[in-house]
């Protein structure tokens, strides 16, 4: 039976491991960022390789016919070493991506967190920040801004001064994130374009409201990379190996 290494930590990623479970032998990687995942079906490896040359190693030594990469489409690091990995192990690569939100006229788009910190200021005085707790840091420097911020784990400093920290897992609903802007008074929403529907009604909630939003672009993924925006596509590619 051939063995697939899925780098996961997603809900594509899960459901690509329901998808092939039985047909194929997956071994679905974790990060282990997060206290509590959820975990997917069949063999699970959890914690990092150890760059590109121990994840080719690894591949190597366990066997692995190919990897699919289904990571956050913000795992930049992740997917560089994936690519570089797979090219010394000789395996074929795939990259699982979702597909990104279709920008909204209103919107901010900047290329960076640090370039969404650099506007903020000229948008509004309360943030409501959802671009995961590693990221604080960026915006610890902003001590005139309020900023309520949601992740799955808490956060580790440095963070903004004037921070407050809502520990939550999605999906949200529109009602809930309505509730949640008018209850902190929060008048600019920041976030990456994640895609997918599971976050989206923060979006939503944020234009019924007018408040503006701030989206990072995806980072571009590494030359040379095989893209796909869906489950059913990468069990087709697996299937064809």
């Amino acid at each position: 039976m051939r063995r697939i290494l899925i780098l996961g930590g997603t809900a594509e990623a899960r459901a690509l491991a329901a998808a092939l479970e039985g047909a194929v032998h997956v071994v679905s990687s974790l990060a282990g960022r997060v206290r509590e995942p959820r975990l997917p079906v069949g063999d699970v490896h959890v914690g990092g390789f150890g760059g590109p040359e121990g994840l080719a190693a690894w591949v190597s030594a366990n066997g692995i016919d190919a990897v699919v990469d289904a990571t956050h489409p913000f795992a930049r690091r992740m997917t560089a070493s994936a690519v570089e990995a797979c090219r010394t192990a000789g395996v074929p690569l795939l990259v699982l991506r979702r597909p990104g939100w279709a920008p909204r006229p209103d919107w901010v788009l900047v290329d960076s967190l640090e370039a969404a910190a650099r506007v903020l200021p000229s948008l509004g005085r309360r943030v409501f920040l959802t671009t995961g707790r590693r990221s604080l840091p960026v915006f610890a420097g902003l001590t005139d801004l309020w900023f309520l911020a949601r992740s799955v784990d808490p956060p580790e400093p440095p963070v903004p001064s004037n921070v407050h920290v809502v520990l939550a897992r999605g999906p949200y609903t529109v009602e809930g994130e309505r509730a949640l802007i008018g209850e902190h008074r929060l008048d600019v929403l920041v976030t990456k374009d994640s895609g997918g529907e599971m976050t989206t009604a923060k979006l939503t909630a944020a234009g019924e409201l007018g408040l503006p939003v701030v989206v990072v672009r995806r980072p571009p993924l590494p030359e040379g990379a095989v893209l796909v925006d869906s489950v059913a596509a990468a069990v087709a590619w697996v299937q064809a190996g």
